[in-house]
Protein backbone atom coordinates (compact mmCIF):
# COMPACT_ATOMS: atom_id res chain seq x y z
CA UNK A 1 0.00 0.00 0.00
CA UNK A 2 1.39 3.66 -0.75
CA UNK A 3 1.30 6.38 2.15
CA UNK A 4 -1.08 8.94 2.33
CA UNK A 5 0.15 12.26 1.77
CA UNK A 6 0.55 14.15 4.56
CA UNK A 7 -1.92 16.84 4.28
CA UNK A 8 -4.53 13.93 3.66
CA UNK A 9 -7.08 13.69 6.63
CA UNK A 10 -6.89 9.65 7.91
CA UNK A 11 -10.84 10.11 7.81
CA UNK A 12 -12.99 13.01 6.19
CA UNK A 13 -17.34 12.45 6.65
CA UNK A 14 -19.72 15.27 5.17
CA UNK A 15 -22.73 14.46 5.58
CA UNK A 16 -23.10 10.95 7.36
CA UNK A 17 -26.73 9.91 7.46
CA UNK A 18 -28.22 6.56 9.13
CA UNK A 19 -31.77 5.27 9.35
CA UNK A 20 -33.39 2.08 11.10
CA UNK A 21 -36.99 2.53 9.55
CA UNK A 22 -38.29 6.03 10.72
CA UNK A 23 -35.41 6.34 13.45
CA UNK A 24 -32.65 8.07 12.60
CA UNK A 25 -29.15 6.75 14.05
CA UNK A 26 -26.84 9.61 13.08
CA UNK A 27 -28.42 13.14 11.25
CA UNK A 28 -25.39 14.69 9.19
CA UNK A 29 -22.58 13.81 10.86
CA UNK A 30 -19.08 15.78 9.98
CA UNK A 31 -16.13 14.73 10.88
CA UNK A 32 -12.32 15.16 9.92
CA UNK A 33 -9.58 13.23 11.85
CA UNK A 34 -6.09 14.44 10.97
CA UNK A 35 -3.20 11.28 10.70
CA UNK A 36 -1.58 10.53 13.31
CA UNK A 37 -3.58 11.40 15.94
CA UNK A 38 -5.97 10.21 18.58
CA UNK A 39 -9.25 11.09 18.44
CA UNK A 40 -11.94 9.92 20.73
CA UNK A 41 -15.83 9.96 20.13
CA UNK A 42 -18.02 9.97 23.03
CA UNK A 43 -21.71 9.92 23.74
CA UNK A 44 -24.20 7.89 25.77
CA UNK A 45 -25.34 4.32 24.83
CA UNK A 46 -27.35 4.64 22.14
CA UNK A 47 -25.82 7.98 20.75
CA UNK A 48 -24.62 5.64 17.52
CA UNK A 49 -21.19 5.25 18.12
CA UNK A 50 -21.10 1.62 17.28
CA UNK A 51 -22.70 2.55 14.22
CA UNK A 52 -20.31 5.50 13.45
CA UNK A 53 -17.38 2.78 13.69
CA UNK A 54 -19.34 0.23 12.04
CA UNK A 55 -19.63 2.54 8.68
CA UNK A 56 -16.20 3.95 8.58
CA UNK A 57 -14.83 0.15 8.90
CA UNK A 58 -17.14 -1.00 6.27
CA UNK A 59 -19.32 -3.01 8.26
CA UNK A 60 -22.55 -1.72 6.81
CA UNK A 61 -23.36 0.77 4.57
CA UNK A 62 -24.18 4.33 5.25
CA UNK A 63 -27.20 6.36 3.80
CA UNK A 64 -25.65 9.37 2.77
CA UNK A 65 -22.54 10.74 3.59
CA UNK A 66 -19.39 11.85 1.50
CA UNK A 67 -16.92 9.25 3.57
CA UNK A 68 -13.14 9.33 2.68
CA UNK A 69 -10.90 6.44 5.04
CA UNK A 70 -7.12 6.27 5.04
CA UNK A 71 -7.35 8.75 1.62
CA UNK A 72 -9.97 5.93 0.37
CA UNK A 73 -13.48 6.80 -0.93
CA UNK A 74 -15.72 4.34 1.48
CA UNK A 75 -18.76 3.76 -1.06
CA UNK A 76 -16.37 3.15 -4.06
CA UNK A 77 -12.56 1.56 -2.66
CA UNK A 78 -13.73 -0.48 0.17
CA UNK A 79 -11.38 -3.29 -0.08
CA UNK A 80 -8.48 -0.77 -0.73
CA UNK A 81 -10.47 0.69 3.10
CA UNK A 82 -10.22 -2.64 4.95
CA UNK A 83 -6.54 -2.93 3.73
CA UNK A 84 -5.62 -0.20 5.37
CA UNK A 85 -7.22 -0.37 9.05
CA UNK A 86 -7.47 -2.46 12.15
CA UNK A 87 -10.35 -3.02 14.37
CA UNK A 88 -9.84 -4.06 17.99
CA UNK A 89 -13.44 -4.62 19.80
CA UNK A 90 -14.23 -4.23 23.28
CA UNK A 91 -14.28 -8.11 23.41
CA UNK A 92 -11.37 -10.37 22.57
CA UNK A 93 -11.32 -12.10 19.42
CA UNK A 94 -8.64 -14.67 20.20
CA UNK A 95 -8.92 -17.79 20.16
CA UNK A 96 -8.13 -18.89 23.68
CA UNK A 97 -6.90 -22.89 22.84
CA UNK A 98 -3.60 -21.48 20.63
CA UNK A 99 -0.66 -19.50 22.47
CA UNK A 100 -0.26 -16.14 22.12
CA UNK A 101 2.41 -17.04 18.96
CA UNK A 102 -0.24 -19.13 17.49
CA UNK A 103 -2.77 -16.26 17.36
CA UNK A 104 -0.17 -13.98 15.45
CA UNK A 105 0.75 -16.30 12.92
CA UNK A 106 -3.00 -17.36 12.44
CA UNK A 107 -3.30 -13.61 11.25
CA UNK A 108 -0.35 -13.26 9.41
CA UNK A 109 -1.69 -16.40 7.60
CA UNK A 110 -5.05 -15.17 7.12
CA UNK A 111 -3.01 -11.62 5.60
CA UNK A 112 -0.90 -14.14 3.49
CA UNK A 113 2.38 -12.82 4.80
CA UNK A 114 3.82 -15.68 3.80
CA UNK A 115 5.25 -18.54 6.65
CA UNK A 116 9.01 -16.83 6.77
CA UNK A 117 7.60 -13.43 6.69
CA UNK A 118 4.30 -14.14 9.01
CA UNK A 119 6.90 -16.13 12.32
CA UNK A 120 9.07 -12.89 11.59
CA UNK A 121 6.01 -10.31 12.44
CA UNK A 122 5.08 -12.83 15.24
CA UNK A 123 8.73 -12.74 17.28
CA UNK A 124 8.91 -8.51 16.95
CA UNK A 125 4.98 -8.20 17.85
CA UNK A 126 5.50 -10.45 20.89
CA UNK A 127 8.50 -8.40 21.64
CA UNK A 128 6.78 -4.95 21.23
CA UNK A 129 4.00 -5.74 23.60
CA UNK A 130 5.84 -7.44 26.15
CA UNK A 131 4.64 -10.64 25.58
CA UNK A 132 8.09 -13.09 24.64
CA UNK A 133 8.09 -15.33 27.78
CA UNK A 134 4.24 -16.01 27.73
CA UNK A 135 4.43 -16.80 23.68
CA UNK A 136 3.99 -20.41 24.00
CA UNK A 137 0.93 -20.16 26.63
CA UNK A 138 -2.48 -20.74 25.38
CA UNK A 139 -4.25 -17.12 25.37
CA UNK A 140 -6.51 -18.31 27.68
CA UNK A 141 -4.23 -18.23 30.83
CA UNK A 142 -3.66 -14.67 29.98
CA UNK A 143 -4.16 -11.60 32.54
CA UNK A 144 -6.54 -9.44 31.10
CA UNK A 145 -4.64 -6.93 30.59
CA UNK A 146 -2.37 -9.45 28.75
CA UNK A 147 -5.23 -10.64 26.48
CA UNK A 148 -5.90 -6.86 25.26
CA UNK A 149 -1.96 -6.80 24.59
CA UNK A 150 -2.41 -9.56 22.62
CA UNK A 151 -5.48 -8.25 20.81
CA UNK A 152 -4.30 -5.31 20.13
CA UNK A 153 -0.70 -7.07 18.52
CA UNK A 154 -3.04 -9.24 16.03
CA UNK A 155 -4.79 -5.87 14.82
CA UNK A 156 -0.70 -4.65 13.90
CA UNK A 157 0.11 -7.72 12.34
CA UNK A 158 -1.06 -6.14 8.96
CA UNK A 159 0.71 -2.45 9.74
CA UNK A 160 -2.73 -0.83 9.68
CA UNK A 161 -2.66 3.38 9.31
CA UNK A 162 -6.11 3.54 11.29
CA UNK A 163 -6.99 1.61 14.16
CA UNK A 164 -10.61 1.65 15.32
CA UNK A 165 -10.09 0.98 18.95
CA UNK A 166 -13.01 -0.03 21.14
CA UNK A 167 -12.82 -0.05 25.35
CA UNK A 168 -9.16 -0.71 25.05
CA UNK A 169 -9.04 -0.75 29.02
CA UNK A 170 -12.89 -2.63 29.91
CA UNK A 171 -11.92 -4.34 33.22
CA UNK A 172 -8.04 -3.65 33.74
CA UNK A 173 -6.56 -2.71 36.80
CA UNK A 174 -5.03 0.80 37.46
CA UNK A 175 -1.52 -0.18 36.44
CA UNK A 176 -2.80 -2.46 33.43
CA UNK A 177 -4.80 0.30 31.86
CA UNK A 178 -1.63 3.05 31.86
CA UNK A 179 0.53 0.20 30.27
CA UNK A 180 -2.18 -0.14 27.70
CA UNK A 181 -2.18 4.23 27.58
CA UNK A 182 1.40 4.17 26.90
CA UNK A 183 1.07 1.29 24.16
CA UNK A 184 -1.77 3.75 22.74
CA UNK A 185 0.68 6.48 22.67
CA UNK A 186 3.65 4.68 21.08
CA UNK A 187 1.51 3.26 17.96
CA UNK A 188 0.89 7.14 17.34
CA UNK A 189 4.39 8.35 18.50
CA UNK A 190 6.64 5.33 17.00
CA UNK A 191 4.15 4.29 14.15
CA UNK A 192 2.36 7.36 12.96
CA UNK A 193 -0.77 5.03 13.07
CA UNK A 194 -4.45 7.29 13.66
CA UNK A 195 -5.87 5.92 16.43
CA UNK A 196 -9.94 6.30 16.45
CA UNK A 197 -10.90 5.70 20.13
CA UNK A 198 -14.32 5.03 21.81
CA UNK A 199 -14.54 4.62 25.89
CA UNK A 200 -16.70 4.55 28.68
CA UNK A 201 -13.91 5.96 30.73
CA UNK A 202 -13.78 9.79 30.45
CA UNK A 203 -10.59 9.95 32.32
CA UNK A 204 -9.07 7.95 29.12
CA UNK A 205 -10.35 9.73 26.62
CA UNK A 206 -9.25 13.04 28.14
CA UNK A 207 -5.86 11.07 29.11
CA UNK A 208 -4.96 10.20 25.38
CA UNK A 209 -7.13 12.13 22.34
CA UNK A 210 -6.09 14.94 21.09
CA UNK A 211 -9.53 15.50 19.94
CA UNK A 212 -12.80 14.30 21.16
CA UNK A 213 -16.46 14.41 19.83
CA UNK A 214 -19.31 14.52 21.92
CA UNK A 215 -21.97 12.60 20.06
CA UNK A 216 -26.02 12.69 21.28
CA UNK A 217 -29.07 11.31 19.59
CA UNK A 218 -27.55 10.73 16.46
CA UNK A 219 -26.02 14.53 15.94
CA UNK A 220 -22.43 15.85 17.24
CA UNK A 221 -23.22 18.15 19.90
CA UNK A 222 -19.41 19.98 20.54
CA UNK A 223 -15.75 18.69 19.34
CA UNK A 224 -12.66 20.19 20.24
CA UNK A 225 -9.31 19.92 22.65
CA UNK A 226 -10.32 18.14 26.09
CA UNK A 227 -9.65 22.32 27.36
CA UNK A 228 -11.65 23.51 24.64
CA UNK A 229 -14.69 21.14 25.66
CA UNK A 230 -14.15 22.04 29.83
CA UNK A 231 -14.36 25.74 28.71
CA UNK A 232 -18.08 25.17 27.26
CA UNK A 233 -19.32 24.32 30.96
CA UNK A 234 -19.56 26.61 33.66
CA UNK A 235 -18.32 26.19 36.40
CA UNK A 236 -14.48 26.81 36.47
CA UNK A 237 -12.72 29.35 39.34
CA UNK A 238 -9.43 30.21 40.80
CA UNK A 239 -9.17 29.76 44.48
CA UNK A 240 -6.41 32.35 45.95
CA UNK A 241 -5.45 31.70 49.74
CA UNK A 242 -3.71 34.82 51.16
CA UNK A 243 -0.40 34.19 53.61
CA UNK A 244 -1.95 36.66 56.22
CA UNK A 245 -5.06 38.45 57.36
CA UNK A 246 -4.48 41.81 56.54
CA UNK A 247 -3.61 40.95 52.82
CA UNK A 248 -7.06 38.74 52.60
CA UNK A 249 -8.76 41.77 54.19
CA UNK A 250 -7.39 44.50 51.49
CA UNK A 251 -7.98 42.37 48.48
CA UNK A 252 -11.33 39.90 49.27
CA UNK A 253 -13.51 42.84 48.01
CA UNK A 254 -11.58 44.12 44.78
CA UNK A 255 -10.96 40.67 43.24
CA UNK A 256 -14.36 39.88 42.71
CA UNK A 257 -14.98 36.94 44.72
CA UNK A 258 -17.76 35.54 44.76
CA UNK A 259 -17.56 33.37 47.83
CA UNK A 260 -15.40 34.15 50.70
CA UNK A 261 -13.64 32.10 54.06
CA UNK A 262 -12.59 34.49 56.49
CA UNK A 263 -11.07 32.23 58.97
CA UNK A 264 -9.09 29.77 55.83
CA UNK A 265 -8.52 33.79 54.31
CA UNK A 266 -9.29 32.52 50.53
CA UNK A 267 -11.62 33.53 47.84
CA UNK A 268 -13.14 31.86 44.82
CA UNK A 269 -13.46 33.87 41.90
CA UNK A 270 -14.70 32.71 38.59
CA UNK A 271 -12.77 32.08 35.81
CA UNK A 272 -13.76 30.06 32.48
CA UNK A 273 -10.16 29.15 32.13
CA UNK A 274 -9.28 31.95 30.77
CA UNK A 275 -5.16 32.68 31.38
CA UNK A 276 -5.94 36.66 30.73
CA UNK A 277 -7.84 36.51 33.62
CA UNK A 278 -5.34 34.74 35.84
CA UNK A 279 -2.54 37.33 34.47
CA UNK A 280 -4.64 40.11 35.48
CA UNK A 281 -5.13 38.98 39.22
CA UNK A 282 -1.98 38.31 39.49
CA UNK A 283 -0.95 41.22 38.17
CA UNK A 284 -3.11 43.11 40.69
CA UNK A 285 -1.77 41.19 43.76
CA UNK A 286 2.23 41.80 42.90
CA UNK A 287 0.95 45.90 42.40
CA UNK A 288 -0.08 45.79 45.73
CA UNK A 289 2.14 43.61 47.28
CA UNK A 290 -0.28 41.38 48.22
CA UNK A 291 1.27 37.90 49.32
CA UNK A 292 -0.19 34.99 48.14
CA UNK A 293 -0.02 31.85 50.08
CA UNK A 294 -1.78 29.46 47.29
CA UNK A 295 -3.40 29.71 43.95
CA UNK A 296 -5.52 27.05 42.15
CA UNK A 297 -7.78 26.46 39.33
CA UNK A 298 -10.30 24.42 39.08
CA UNK A 299 -11.70 23.30 35.79
CA UNK A 300 -15.11 21.32 35.01
CA UNK A 301 -13.93 17.94 33.89
CA UNK A 302 -14.81 15.88 30.81
CA UNK A 303 -17.87 14.33 33.29
CA UNK A 304 -19.46 17.40 33.73
CA UNK A 305 -18.97 18.45 29.74
CA UNK A 306 -20.59 15.36 29.56
CA UNK A 307 -23.28 15.58 31.87
CA UNK A 308 -24.44 19.06 30.20
CA UNK A 309 -23.94 18.31 26.55
CA UNK A 310 -25.42 14.89 25.85
CA UNK A 311 -28.72 13.32 26.62
CA UNK A 312 -30.11 9.84 27.33
CA UNK A 313 -32.00 7.88 24.74
CA UNK A 314 -35.16 6.93 24.77
CA UNK A 315 -35.66 3.18 25.01
CA UNK A 316 -35.61 2.60 21.36
CA UNK A 317 -32.71 4.11 20.62
CA UNK A 318 -30.86 2.43 23.10
CA UNK A 319 -30.16 -0.57 21.17
CA UNK A 320 -27.52 1.62 18.59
Amino acid sequence: MSAMPAHTPAISVRGLRKAYGTHRVLDGIDLTIPQGTIFSLLGPNGAGKTTTVQILSTLIKADAGEIRVAGYDLAREPDQVRASIGVTGQFSALDGLLTGEENLRLMADLLHLGRSRGRERARELLERFDLTDAARKPAIAYSGGMRRRLDLAMTMVGTPKLIFLDEPTAGLDPRSRRTMWQIVRDLVDQDGVTIFLTTQYLEEADELAGRIALLSQGALVAEGTSAELKRLVPGGHIVVRFADADGYRRAAPHVGATSRNDAALTVQIPNSGSVKTLKKLLEWLDAQAIEVAELTMHTPDLDDVFLSLTQEPSTQESSR
